[in-house]
């Protein structure tokens, strides 16, 4: 056991070796075991650091996958577990109207055509500049918009058109989408026409008995025909589906600028050629049933004037202020709010939209028909009021007075104010002069910049405008704009409907300045939704006048009282479909047509059907089967049933006459205008 040692201990390397001794003892030296430990620990410390952005990024990855995974497992499964799993949440889910219909025996009858309004139909480009290569056919408007993103400069240069002539610029052609594919969806999953379209498919529609009117929405509508022979098109269109469904008159169904655009085609197709389609006096009688306007602005819309005034409406101005100088200045070489309004303002079908009618419709500084609304009352389902064709009333609601006919107001306090306590400057005979250099603005130089100060100052200065003088405002600050506007749009009321000059193509979307058809037979029909706060006046600003800015802006700091939610973020609100008031749709049906009037004098019968709004009450609901939105209203079920019935041969009648739950017909009597 002698023999037995101790195993040395393993000795620690000295920190003092050289190299040079390592060498020698021909071994290799390590670096210190502390800094090597310390420094692998500041690296597995770094690498476990959890940044915001990462957690981010995990959670937005985790709901798109979440999302994509229960979206495949919905579709993918039987059609009768996703829709056991909506049931179950919602409840029985109704027919939809055609299957509702199809069962009751209803077949197809009359030809249906469809008339898309503005922005909802699709554009295509045909020819281009350098900066388009590769777009031959391909959508500049809708689909997926994607065009936007990848070049916004070419793209606004193609979708504007030439400022002097309202016609295409040298070397660019836009053309409408042409079939039902035009209209029937705006953007992928967003519907406009394609849930009536496969409703009216059930009960035996196609292609040969339905057919979209498509037009270049953006030109003005005689320019339409000049251009596109659109107007000669819809005529060609509706004499072959007549002629080819034995003899059945057609049932027009227009949406939104669609009813004043269908309105002077009307005209236009009874008038003699060239400015006309030389079908005669009775053209309409022989070729139509029904005219089924939905959400038809036939008396404007005062959203349309803070679109031309300052390239903006209520959400705008909310993210205007949101992120001051991000709409305004350039970004990406992109000035968002000064690049939309140099493009809308060269789009004429815009000026189709100002209000029509002036005080006499819409009130003065201290009058409107919609004067005791109250804003805090929602329709109740259960407060319907149906009439007779003979006209009548619905409930009338108490509230306290509100400036709608002050349609603009530089300041609240403006538009709370005493007639009397307003100051005002005539602005119409200011001196205009440039107060920045035109090189300042490249490629953005707007009709603002040729104002300069004393300009702008004037405007602010006359301090509340009314719709009579929102025409003289415009012409002031859009001169080009509104000499094209002036030259196909009329915003009067006519003295004498026999005078000459009303043949003038002019005022035949006006239907204050103009006859309607000699056809007793054919009916009018106003469907559009209610119970949606809808922009009806506005509370403006100076903003700062410096660069390419735009001087005027709504000012979104102007709210009402708690109780009163009428002003909201700078706007007036009134009840309407969002974008139409109630108003501006109805007002013709209600009393300018109805019965036997120097406006109607066939006596064509009118009908009121109004569609109280519903959000949807879930996400699986989508859009809703009962929303009264502007756009959202074209799946609304009952709205659809009722286009059905009639296509399918039924009259106002039949659907029980006016249905009514706004005080459109008491607005009305309101309004002293001569029959």
């Amino acid at each position: 056991m002698q023999n037995l040692r101790r195993r040395k201990p393993t000795e620690q390397p000295d920190a003092n070796h050289t190299d040079s001794e390592d060498d020698k003892n021909g071994q290799k030296t390590r670096k210190p075991d502390k800094e090597e430990g310390q420094l692998a620990r500041k690296k597995r410390k770094e690498a476990k650091k959890w940044s915001c952005i990462d957690s981010c990024c995990w959670l937005i990855g985790l709901i798109c996958t979440a999302w994509w995974v229960l979206l495949f497992m919905y579709h993918a499964l039987p059609p009768s577990i996703p829709q056991y799993v909506t049931e179950a949440i919602t409840g029985p889910l109704p027919d939809p109207p055609g299957e509702k219909l199809r069962k009751e025996g209803l077949t197809a009858a009359h030809p249906v055509v469809f008339v898309p309004g503005i922005v909802t139909g699709g554009l295509e480009l045909w020819e281009g500049h350098q900066c388009a290569d590769g777009l031959f056919r391909k959508r500049l408007w809708g689909g997926t918009f994607g065009e936007v993103y990848r070049r916004p400069l070419c793209w606004v240069e193609h979708m504007s058109l030439d400022n002097e002539t309202g016609l295409d610029p040298p070397g660019i052609r836009v053309r409408p989408v042409s079939g039902l594919v035009a209209a029937d969806y705006f953007a992928p999953g967003y519907f406009v026409w394609a849930v009536l379209i496969a409703n009216l498919a059930n009960i035996g529609y196609e292609e040969k008995n339905m057919y979209m009117a498509a037009y270049d929405w953006r030109l003005s509508f005689q320019n339409t025909e000049v251009r596109d022979q659109s107007l000669s098109r819809i005529k060609s269109n509706i004499e072959l589906m007549v002629a080819t469904n034995g003899g059945k008159k057609a049932v027009i169904v227009p949406h939104s600028m669609g009813a004043p655009y269908f309105l002077h085609f009307m005209k236009w197709v009874e008038a003699p050629a060239p400015m006309g389609g030389g079908g005669g006096s009775d053209w309409c009688a022989r070729h139509i049933k029904a005219v089924m306007n939905i959400g038809g602005p036939f008396l404007g819309v005062p959203k349309a004037v803070p679109g031309l005034f300052s390239a903006e409406a209520k959400d705008v101005a909310v993210a205007r202020a949101i992120a001051p100088g991000f709409l305004d200045h350039e970004i990406f070489r992109f000035q968002t709010l000064q690049h939309v309004m140099k493009m809308t303002r060269t789009w004429d079908s815009t000026m189709s939209m100002i209000p029509r009618g002036g005080e006499t419709i819409w009130g003065d500084m201290d009058w409107a028909p919609e004067e005791g609304y109250d804003c805090n009352k929602k329709n109740p389902k259960n407060d319907t009021t149906v009439v007779d064709n003979n006209g009548g009333e619905s409930i009338a609601s108490q509230g306290k007075s509100i400036p709608y006919g002050r349609m603009i107001s530089f300041g609240k306090d403006v538009a709370e104010a005493s007639p009397s306590e307003i100051e005002r400057i005539d602005f119409r005979g200011a001196i205009k002069g440039c107060n920045v250099v035109n090189g300042t603005c490249g490629d953005l130089w707007t009709e603002y910049h040729d104002m300069g100060v004393q300009g702008v100052k004037a405007v602010a200065e006359y301090k509340v405008y009314t719709t009579g003088e929102i025409l003289d405002l415009l012409r002031f600050v859009a001169p080009k704009m509104m000499a094209r506007g002036d030259a196909h749009f009329s915003y009067g009321i006519a003295e004498n409907l026999n005078d000459p000059k009303y043949q003038h193509y002019k005022y035949w979307s006006n239907p204050l300045e103009t006859i309607l058809p000699d056809a007793h037979d054919m009916e009018i029909f106003s469907l559009y939704g209610v119970g949606i706060p809808t922009e009806r006046a506005y509370i403006y600003r100076l903003s700062p006048s410096v660069d390419c800015n735009i001087p005027f802006q709504i000012d979104i700091s102007a709210d009402g009282w708690e109780e009163d939610n009428c002003l909201k973020d700078g706007v007036f609100l009134v009840n309407g479909d969002e974008t139409v008031p109630t108003l501006s749709s109805g007002f013709m049906c209600a009393k300018g047509w109805r019965g036997k009037t120097r406006f109607n004098p066939s006596g064509i019968q009118t009908y009121i059907r109004e569609y109280d709004h519903a959000p949807p009450g879930n996400l699986l609901e989508g859009r809703g089967t009962q929303s009264g939105s502007h756009v959202d209203i074209m799946g609304n079920f009952a709205l659809i049933e009722d286009i059905m019935r009639v296509a399918a041969g039924a009259t106002g009648k039949d659907l029980g006459g006016d249905r009514v739950y706004s005080d459109i017909f008491k607005w009305s009597e309101k309004i002293n205008l001569k029959l």
